[in-house]
């Protein structure tokens, strides 16, 4: 399987045999507005809402996995069948493309995130909606062994021998949130903030530099313990889990639920303050 990280030029090199995939998201506008003003000749667009992401309960948190069939269905009806790598991007580092990244990589497909964005792109964007030809995607179950549940993150938080990550911005982190029902994190997680592997360039930093932001949370390659990755809504925490898998630190599981699923069930703890790890 490719690295979970590819440059333009590798693509460029290999352009005619994959799939480039826009995932671009806001809080405040559309992500396919950004689409349709300029992307990736034959880029297809996803969106994180409709398209990679389910409905439940607060309880299952803002952005739950889709259903194997809805995933199927957003896949086939934008010409994607699993025959071909898929190239995600977005415009913030790719730390949103990277959930379309786990998924696939997670069902067993070829799939990588564009190191820079459209910003290494040395050809002529397309506009507008190019039209895609049918194809089908067949549903896959979300492996058991990739994802955890909260009675799951529970535990794991309390035993010290597993790690918990969190994706979310420090300050987020520490408490100073109100996006979801309650501020703060889970007990005994570690902060690795995403955005903070990423240059202002929207690359990935030094390898080295991101093996020792990793190590600050104890995890290392000398020292392989399990590691629970988390965010808000169980996007960016996919984020994390390739940047390790990059760099050789093997696979975290993934909370899909995150905090923001953790924090809508009050009698769940909930700690505010800096990490203890």
């Amino acid at each position: 399987m490719v690295d979970p990280f590819v440059t333009w030029a590798w693509c460029r090199d290999n352009v005619d045999s994959l799939t480039f995939a826009d995932v671009r998201w806001h809080l405040d506008r559309k992500g396919y507005e950004g689409y349709a003003s300029g992307h990736i000749p034959g880029a297809v667009f996803l969106d994180l809402d409709k398209d990679l992401a389910g409905h439940g309960a607060p309880t299952d948190g803002r952005h739950p996995l889709p259903t194997p069939e809805h995933f199927a269905r957003a896949l086939s009806k934008v010409g994607i069948d699993g025959s071909k790598p898929v190239i995600a991007y977005d415009s913030e580092g790719g730390i949103f493309a990277a959930r379309l990244v786990w998924m696939l990589r997670t069902l067993g497909f070829e799939a990588a995130v564009l190191d820079g964005g459209l910003a290494d792109v040395d050809v002529e964007l397309e506009t507008g909606w190019p039209t895609h030809g049918p194809a089908y995607f067949a549903p896959r179950p979300w492996p058991g062994d990739a994802i955890v549940s909260t009675q799951q993150v529970l535990a794991a938080a309390k035993d010290d021998a597993t790690i918990l990550i969190d994706a979310r911005p420090t300050s987020r982190f520490e408490g100073d949130d109100d996006v979801d029902a309650r501020a703060g994190h889970i007990p005994s997680a570690a902060s690795v903030p995403c955005r903070d592997h990423v240059s202002e360039s929207g690359h990935l930093k030094d390898d080295d530099e991101l093996r020792a932001t990793f190590a600050r949370a104890g995890i290392t390659a000398e020292s392989p313990a399990p590691v629970v990755s988390y965010c808000g809504s169980g996007v960016t925490g996919c984020h994390n889990i390739l940047v390790m898998q990059h760099l050789g630190l093997g696979t975290p599981k993934l909370y899909p639920g995150s905090f923001s699923a953790w924090a809508a069930d009050e009698r769940l703890p909930v700690e505010v303050g800096p990490s203890l790890r």
